[in-house]
């Protein structure tokens, strides 16, 4: 795959949502086709889809699916609509973009429609089409901060996978190799080793070579002098620039200090939470223990259980730079993110 052309999480049909399932990659690629609202929920809840920007859209297609179901079967097609907006919305429950995007399809639905199906449906397709401009416009931003750095490392998935293409996180490192070449390493990102089995991967396809890592040995990189730069993307950002990314990210900040090392989080405004004011507000989603323990240790008078936080917050103190589409902010402790709510 080249020519700036990078993989599709999501694909519409224009009557179906089809899906790529992230659990099966590397090795087998499978799309899989919705048709209702129920079914994108369930692929957002089983992290088939994944990433903060992707699942709010993903979210926005399953509000059409669930438009073009109910509005032809029901006179009550508004409340069957607001019931499956509802379970989206308990799909997962830290990536902000998901309710952002939720809430720009209730403000449509809100209005009187002559066509309401076409109405939420052009709403879906730009969220999509803006994610992707605001992607590309994210990499040249954060590709001219790491003009000269030696190497980057990046943590769980933040590329075309997880958004409506090109990526955040990757996105910046795709613009930077493009610029120059660059040494690009990624962490396994454990438990669902979304930096093994999706970002390696990713960037394969895009012809950028990536030093995989074990995530213990980050702070053993950072000490060689290998990389100036760590890049991630951001599930949800606080006013005063905290941001929750995936587990392991917050180890990542505290070794980069240690080493004089920075960190870079890139994420489109959606991602900002405006209405909380420090990191310490987000909710963090706990997944089943079943995801990390072995079939032996499951039983029920088992003496190991285990604890599975799938998100974990940075202080801004610890950020050196938050790249939007609407500009960037450096030493965001200083300031936060709040200029960048009314930024054009």
């Amino acid at each position: 795959m080249r020519n700036n052309e990078t993989v599709q999480a999501l694909e519409w049909t224009g009557n179906a949502l089809k899906v790529l399932d992230q659990r099966q990659l590397p090795e087998t690629i499978v799309y899989d086709e919705y048709k209702d609202a129920a079914g994108v929920t369930e692929a957002i809840a089983t992290m088939r889809v994944r990433g903060a920007p992707a699942i709010g859209i993903a979210a926005a297609y399953g509000v059409v699916l669930s438009v073009r179901k109910q509005y032809a079967q029901s006179n009550q097609w508004r409340q069957k609509v607001t019931a499956d907006i509802d379970r989206l919305a308990k799909s997962r429950p830290t990536a902000v973009n998901l309710f952002w995007a939720l809430n720009q399809m209730k403000a449509v639905l809100a209005k009187q429609l002559d066509n309401p199906l076409a109405a939420i449906l052009a709403c879906a397709e730009k969220i999509h089409r803006d994610d992707i401009a605001a992607n590309h416009k994210m990499g040249e931003l954060g590709a001219d901060i790491l003009a000269g750095a030696k190497g980057v490392m990046t943590h769980c998935n933040a590329g075309a996978l997880a958004t409506g293409g090109y990526g955040t996180a990757l996105g910046v490192i795709r613009s930077a190799y493009q610029r120059e070449r660059i040494n690009v390493y990624a962490g396994e990102t454990r438990p669902w080793l979304q930096g093994a089995r999706l970002t390696v991967w990713e960037l394969a396809q895009d012809g950028i070579p990536t030093t995989l890592i074990a995530d213990s040995a980050a702070a053993w990189l950072m000490k060689s002098g290998a990389i100036d730069w760590i890049v991630v993307g951001a599930d949800r950002i606080a006013a005063n620039g905290d941001a929750a990314n995936k587990i392991g990210t917050y180890s990542l900040a505290v070794l980069a200090k240690r080493h004089g090392v920075k960190l870079m989080v890139v994420a489109p405004t959606s991602t900002i939470d405006w209405s909380i004011d420090n990191g310490d507000q987000i909710e963090i989603e706990q997944r089943s223990q079943n995801e990390l323990l072995p079939a032996c240790y499951l039983e029920e008078d088992s003496l190991v259980s285990a604890w599975n936080p799938v998100f974990d917050v940075t202080p801004a103190e610890l950020i050196s730079a938050i790249v939007t589409e609407r500009g960037v902010v450096l030493n965001p402790a200083e300031q936060g993110v709040r200029g960048l709510k009314n930024a054009i």
